[in-house]
């Protein structure tokens, strides 16, 4: 028997036909959308995967530069840590959250926003070259080791920047796999289950109405070759009884005649 598969259980009727195909067709249309959902999404993830590869070196250089950088402040001023504390009134970086849409799938970017800061303000042309910019420790390195707090500064600065890159890279990362791998289940499902059900089904209700259209033309043969035995039997017991009444009739004639012939007449008396 054909569609001997995994099929769903409809009645074999036309209209269940109709709405099979209807379904199938809805289904490979999802199957082609969902497939170029996934190329574009996996196509992405591959250009995240490398930026992220290379977010993560540079981290690993920029942190190794500024341990250093730390090393060379710690060696001429000594320890700055509680002057930094003291002076930071407001923070000098700020995170601005985006979002960005591939193929439906809502992805977080992340930028750092520098702003001032609220130390003390002295003339321009009073300031020294490493205190132009504003910052909240202005005056932290003023005594010695100015030049080393200030490359301690943007060295951290510039690490700050590549860690906000580098979670926003991650965080497209983790959220592109999941949904790629949500994505391939789909496809994979649409791809091994529905569209072979579909087809099973189709080649079900196909074969049990090609089924009810043979037994149908065989019922209609048989009627018809009753109908025709039927009449050519009314006909011959017709026929058959014309032919008895004609020779029933004949032999009335006949039997009359003769006993005209062999009759007598009574003597008549005058």
């Amino acid at each position: 028997m054909s569609g001997a598969g995994a099929r769903e259980n409809v009645f074999a009727t036309r209209m269940a036909l109709t709405n099979t195909k209807l379904r199938l067709k809805g289904a490979q249309t999802g199957h082609s959308l969902l497939a170029k959902k996934r190329d574009a999404l996996t196509t992405r993830f591959r250009a995240i995967l490398k930026k992220v590869d290379e977010a993560k070196r540079k981290m690993g250089r920029v942190m190794q530069l500024a341990s250093f950088s730390m090393a060379e402040v710690t060696y001429a001023t000594g320890d700055i840590a509680y002057l930094v504390q003291e002076q930071a009134k407001q923070a000098s970086f700020r995170v601005k959250a985006k979002q960005e849409n591939v193929s439906g799938v809502v992805l977080p970017a992340f930028e750092v926003d520098r702003v001032g800061g609220s130390g003390l303000q002295f003339p321009q042309s009073l300031m020294h070259p490493f205190l132009m910019k504003p910052t909240d420790f202005n005056l932290t390195g003023l005594g010695r080791g100015g030049q080393q707090v200030l490359k301690a500064k943007e060295v951290y600065a510039k690490a700050i920047e590549t860690l906000v890159e580098l979670a926003s890279l991650q965080t497209a990362f983790m959220i592109l796999d999941e949904v790629i791998r949500a994505t391939n289940r789909r496809v994979n499902a649409i791809e091994h289950i529905v569209i072979p059900r579909l087809e099973n089904t189709i080649k079900y209700i196909m074969s049990e109405l090609d089924e009810m259209d043979r037994e149908e033309f065989f019922r209609l043969k048989k009627v018809q070759g009753k109908k025709k035995r039927d009449t050519a039997a009314r006909d011959a017991a017709q026929t058959l009884a014309a032919e008895t009444e004609i020779q029933d009739s004949v032999d009335g004639e006949g039997e009359l005649s003769s006993n005209l012939l062999s009759s007598k007449d009574e003597d008549v008396i005058f």
